[in-house]
């Protein structure tokens, strides 16, 4: 995609401004990333925020089977105790997350209960708006990372996204992360995006409803310009695969919204080569798709948290043999869970609060945040425990060592304990 095509785009999706694009978020390759090696303090930590796009259903991530409520509200859904991966008497994980179960026993996992935040909003694009956005309380046009990013005058290499769009999260008021497309079997030497999902997908996505609120209508324009974008690439060239092995897209699952256009796995090995080579970046973004299980979700859920577990484990061990890698923090969360009753399709809809994970030498591991009742509810959903700012202010204290205050709006929450 060349310059003046993803500029148009990024306009268009209203994420970013001109001062924006004059300063990062132009489709750097990995070349570029790579030329700031061991340009990096030797104490500083690295977060990598791992987003899980259509909505994760936490009642069957983090599963409390002891709880005849759970099993009452989702009779076909639910899972057996004796299906379940045991963390303690009363919770357990999704039978798909052997390795996630590993870490939480070695003290490397930490899991946030009930994280949501006021007001919740069951629309995909607003939900996940929030979340990037980190403001709950009014729209914004900048991203907290991107905020960061401003806070510190950072070269747009400090924060990286190896997704196929610059996501909201990256872009500030007067810079913006740097964008690094993976394609079909590799990385893009120069810029080239990785190839998604059907126009005719896109499409659909791009046609905003009357009515609609401004946020999710800009939302639809950005998928209508992106439609005429990936008509005007064309056909991409072969590109030789990365050393761990990237599955084509045609085998990976296709989101709600955004995301899981290119393998997880595929996205954690260039963070992982980044990391090892100890370049200058504080921040990387990476996400998978496919978490909008409104008809038998049992099965695909289980699906898609494996490949979340399988790719984010051996991550994690990788990191751990690394002086550079165990300066790692990893989060993993979703914009909103599913309601707590099934619906008549053997799947669930929009919900509210759900789980986050957090996991790294840096942090200690065990559960955080009050569990949430499945008795008293708000309208069917869950009622959240833990503010998702608390966690992002944590994550930049601890990780990106920046005053949250600065970054999120004077927010003076915290998870206490979180990180070492």
């Amino acid at each position: 995609m060349d310059m003046l095509t993803r500029r148009r785009f990024l306009v268009a999706s209203g994420v970013v401004g001109a001062a924006t694009l004059a300063t990062g978020a132009v489709g750097y390759r990995l070349s570029h990333i790579l030329e700031t090696a061991g340009d990096r303090p030797s104490d500083a930590r690295t977060l990598v925020l791992v987003t899980l796009y259509g909505g994760n259903d936490g009642l069957n991530t983090v599963i409390p089977y002891a709880d005849p409520a759970y099993h009452d509200a989702r009779p076909d859904l639910a899972y057996r105790p004796e299906e379940v991966l045991h963390l303690d008497k009363s919770l357990g994980l999704n039978p798909g997350m052997t390795g996630f179960k590993r870490l939480f026993d070695a003290g490397r996992l930490a899991i946030v209960r009930g994280i949501g935040y006021p007001k919740p909003d069951h629309s995909h694009f607003r939900s996940m708006d929030i979340w990037q956005t980190g403001q709950p309380d009014r729209p914004g046009n900048t991203g907290w990372l991107g905020r960061w990013l401003d806070a510190t005058g950072g070269d747009p290499r400090h924060a990286v996204s190896f997704e196929p769009v610059l996501p909201p999260v990256l872009a500030g008021a007067t810079t913006a992360g740097a964008a690094v497309a993976l394609r079909e079997g590799g990385v893009s030497g120069a810029g080239v995006p990785a190839r998604g999902p059907a126009p005719a997908t896109l499409a659909g996505f791009g046609t905003a409803a009357p009515g609609e609120p401004p946020l999710q209508a800009r939302a639809a324009r950005a998928y209508a310009d992106l439609v005429s974008v990936d008509a005007m690439v064309g056909k991409l060239a072969a590109a030789p695969a990365p050393s761990s092995g990237a599955a084509t897209d045609d085998n990976q699952p296709k989101a709600t919204g955004t995301g899981g256009r290119t393998a997880l796995s595929a996205q954690l090995d260039l963070v992982a080569r980044c990391v090892e080579a100890n370049v200058a970046t504080r921040a990387f973004s990476v996400s998978l798709g496919g978490f909008d299980t409104h008809a038998d979700e049992k099965i695909a859920q289980r699906r898609q948290l494996s490949e979340l577990d399988s790719a984010v484990t051996a991550f994690a061990d990788r990191m751990a043999r690394t002086d550079a890698g165990r300066k790692v923090v990893v989060a993993v969360y979703s914009e909103f869970g599913r309601r707590v009753r099934a619906n008549a399709s053997d799947g669930t809809d929009h919900g509210t609060a759900s789980d986050l994970f957090v996991l790294g030498s840096p942090v200690r591991g065990g559960f955080y945040g009050r569990q949430p009742s499945l008795t008293d509810l708000d309208d069917g959903d869950l009622k959240f425990t833990t503010d998702f700012r608390d966690a992002y202010a944590s994550l930049l204290d601890g990780v990106l060592h920046t005053d949250p205050g600065k970054v999120l709006g004077g927010w003076s929450g915290r998870i206490d304990g979180l990180l070492a």
